[in-house]
């Protein structure tokens, strides 16, 4: 459902809930958060298709006027031949203050299934070892999802498959709450980053990954520079 179908809902139900006394319905909780729900075909690299549920929930501290963060996604489908329901996802993390990843792409080989996901901003960057080129790769085993390493991932891996960024606001545009594979490509055809219109296999340059991110590390809840004594001082003094 997306976000102008369930609002409509919503102003029903809350009209409804004031005459009547009555609670309101999950619908209108995820308007009011910023949640919302649909459906998109994804095209694996064999060619055969699936349906993927995403779901997306925004919240957090965010600048005035602005969009609140992603706090939580997941991508839910099928996972043939046992036709085992399986959902990966992305959750609040306090440390970030926002969801840690972007999945960029969903593919299946071998009976297997991988999830290639892009860190969310810097601090999450940091969090997950400043990996070069920049992805994070879930694979599902043993009824869970594990990170591999990108060398781990299947060869024949590599476009990305659903739909990048900010994906509930493309939705929003396109006003339907089921998108079809040609519309998920024309859609990440405009990302210019060539690490988001295709999974590299070998490292950007250095000076890319510095100026895209400044090395942090997590001290004592908060991230300074990996050698900063000023800040580890003051973190100390103001923590005792």
């Amino acid at each position: 459902m997306n976000k102008r179908h369930c609002l409509l809902r919503a102003l029903n139900t809350i009209g409804a809930a004031l005459a009547l006394g009555i609670s309101i319905s999950a619908c209108v909780s995820l308007s009011a958060f910023g949640g919302t729900s649909w459906k998109e075909e994804v095209l694996l690299h064999d060619g055969n298709k699936i349906v993927v549920s995403r779901s997306v929930d925004r919240g957090g501290r965010h600048e005035i006027g602005q969009q609140p963060p992603i706090k939580e996604q997941s991508l839910t489908f099928t996972l043939p031949p046992k036709n085992e329901r399986i959902t990966w996802k992305s959750e609040f993390s306090k440390d970030i203050g926002l969801a840690d990843f972007q999945p960029l792409l969903l593919d299946i080989s071998q009976g297997s299934a991988y999830v290639i996901t892009n860190p969310v901003g810097c601090l999450a960057y940091n969090k997950w070892g400043r990996p070069n080129p920049p992805y994070v790769v879930f694979k599902y085993e043993g009824k869970e999802w594990k990170r591999i390493s990108l060398q781990e991932l299947p060869a024949e891996i590599r476009t990305p498959n659903i739909i990048f960024g900010s994906p509930d606001n493309h939705v929003e545009k396109l006003g339907a709450n089921f998108v079809k594979a040609e519309n998920i490509q024309k859609i990440n055809s405009s990302l210019e980053q060539p690490e988001y219109r295709s999974i590299l296999r070998e490292g950007l340059p250095r000076e890319r990954i510095t100026a895209m991110c400044e090395e942090r590390v997590l001290y004592k809840g908060h991230w300074i520079l990996p050698n900063d004594p000023v800040a580890r001082q003051f973190i100390d003094r103001t923590t005792k």
